[in-house]
């Protein structure tokens, strides 16, 4: 059941997306908001933001466990559906990608830093990033974002149950809208330590849904990857399974000059398909793991 539950929730959620429908990023500000006004010098401390995060968790995780012993699990399936639909998802993204996408082949990049500037990390939005850096600076942030709010989620889902999905979405919206900007730093330490094994995952999912031969090449920089964040494991793995230089414009630009207005809309197109196989390839997974009785 739970691989049903997840697939309908997936299936649901990238329907929403495409209707810009339901943004759960919202949902999680207005809950972090508990944690506005903070005591002068306490600023850096993060005791009430994994309270907010790990309290509900462990309250599913009890609520799960009860019905589970007093057989009735199947009443927390719909609760189950309707949490990782409100967890997952990255309403929003697709028109960005489009109006980056015809600023770019129409040669206007100022046009199209300023569509996709509020997407960019902040030490990366300045507004005379060359297009190949702004590019590849896009490109992180649409990996990492469907990383964060579709992979890690079904991992810890599948692995630990709705609580600890709960908990480790928490962790990376912690690390991304806390209010107090002084403990971001800190939340995003914890979301690095939930996101290392799911990262590692996808790499080597990366290369079976990729040019696997291009992903061997790059594997040994990745896995195990000890010193590299989330986001560098994840872009040289994609790197290594895209072919079409789809993750090196520089390359691109010199061996196709001629083709460089269609270069931002083919290497997302390239991305966003690489990412869909993968999950594809995660879907059929779990679905072995149910088969054989291990989930």
């Amino acid at each position: 059941m739970v691989f049903v539950v997840f697939l309908l929730a997936y299936l649901i959620r990238r329907r929403l997306d495409r209707l810009n429908r339901l943004d759960g990023d919202a949902l999680w500000r207005n809950w972090f908001r508990r944690g506005a006004k903070i005591q002068a010098g306490n600023e850096s401390s993060i005791r009430t933001g994994v309270a907010l995060v790990v309290v509900p968790g462990l309250v599913l995780v009890g609520l799960v466990w009860a019905l589970g012993w007093f057989g009735f699990r199947f009443a927390a399936y719909p609760l189950e559906l309707i949490l990782l639909v409100l967890l997952m998802g990255t309403p929003g993204w697709r028109q960005l990608l489009r109006d980056y996408t015809d600023a770019w082949s129409r040669g206007d990049m100022q046009g199209a830093w300023r569509q996709v500037q509020n997407r960019l990390p902040a030490e990366e939005r300045g507004a005379a990033l060359s297009p190949e850096a702004m590019h590849l600076s896009l490109s992180k942030a649409l990996v990492i974002a469907v990383f964060e709010r579709f992979f890690l989620i079904a991992f810890w889902y599948v692995v630990g149950g709705v609580g600890a999905a709960l908990v480790a979405r928490g962790l990376v919206a912690l690390a991304e809208q806390w209010p107090q900007h002084a403990a971001r730093p800190r939340f995003q330490k914890l979301a690095d330590l939930v996101s290392w094994i799911p990262a590692r995952l996808l790499s080597c999912t990366l290369g079976v849904a990729g040019d696997l031969a291009g992903w061997l090449r790059e594997a040994k920089n990745v896995l195990p990857g000890y010193g590299r964040n989330t986001s560098e494991v994840l872009m040289i793995s994609a790197n290594g399974s895209l072919t079409g230089y789809a993750l090196d414009p520089e390359q691109f630009a010199r061996l196709h000059p001629d083709e460089w207005a269609s270069f931002g809309g083919r290497s997302l197109t390239a991305i966003r398909d690489l990412l869909s196989r993968s999950m594809l390839v995660w879907i059929c997974g779990v679905a072995l793991l149910v088969i054989a009785g291990v989930v």
